[in-house]
């Protein structure tokens, strides 16, 4: 029975992630404010926070099915593999659904936004099958023990959650907000993330074997930095922190290849 704790919390990973998906596609409507017949603002639907809310809250459990699997020893093939079909759905399924959400605003600025095909739309589930392939590529190669070869789907996943909680929090009177809302700059970052995923950049895991400043530097760097973007930044923190933790790696190239 104790073997299947970790199971278990990898499975109430994947619950957050329907749940989060079933907030994302509820949101039938969005809020357009005009002004002699040109839109001024849209409004994000609630739902689509609630949804990120619910990939953050399937991180936490995401990282505690790991820590409690290394703590009762009971980690094991399948639970790997659960892992990983847990993952794609809460870290790639619906956050690619968020982002084809976003680029519906997007293309809801424009006058005739409403008629868009809907293949202008599928764009953002490039970023679910990019995904899926870094998964099935890291359960296949033995080397990513001390480090990553390409971005993990968690942390790129959190990223695309955090842009609902951003556009929300109107950060600098909604000059990102107007910068998010220009299809061609998601668009571009749709591609970026997707890229990163399936790229062979050397990024650092995590995990400490020690406690030693020497052995982890970049980590402990990187820990302060995300505390006090935190407090400075709050929503803001998680693109911050996702690019320091980019260029620390990059710059300590402490991955194996």
């Amino acid at each position: 029975m104790t073997k299947q704790i970790p199971n278990i919390f990898t499975l109430l990973n994947l619950v957050f992630g329907c749940i989060a998906i079933v907030f994302i596609m509820q949101t039938n409507s969005f809020h357009i404010t005009e002004l002699d017949g040109n839109i001024r603002s849209i409004s994000l639907p609630e739902n689509i926070a609630f949804g990120s809310l619910c990939i953050f809250i399937a991180a936490v459990i995401d990282f505690l099915d790991g820590f409690v699997a290394r703590l009762l020893k009971a980690t094991s093939p399948m639970g790997k593999q659960l892992d990983s079909l847990s993952d794609v759905v809460s870290f790639g399924v619906a956050p690619a659904l968020i982002m084809m959400q976003l680029l519906r605003m997007c293309y809801l600025t424009q006058s005739d936004g409403l008629e868009i095909s809907l293949w202008l739309l599928t764009p953002a589930f490039l970023f679910a099958c990019a995904g899926a392939y870094r998964l099935a590529r890291f359960n296949l190669d033995e080397s990513q023990t001390d480090g990553f070869k390409g971005v993990p789907i968690p942390a790129a996943g959190l990223i695309v959650a955090s842009l609902p909680l951003i556009l929300q929090a109107n950060y600098f009177n909604g000059s990102i907000n107007e910068l998010l809302f220009n299809k061609w700059v998601f668009y571009g970052f749709i591609l970026l993330l997707s890229w990163l995923m399936v790229s062979r950049l050397p990024l650092m895991a995590l995990k400490f074997k020690n406690f030693s400043i020497k052995d982890n530097l970049p980590k402990f760097i990187l820990i302060v930095i995300s505390v006090l973007a935190a407090l400075l930044l709050q929503w803001l923190a998680v693109p911050v922190v996702f690019l320091c933790y980019i260029l620390l790696s990059l710059l300590f190239k402490n991955t194996k290849s």
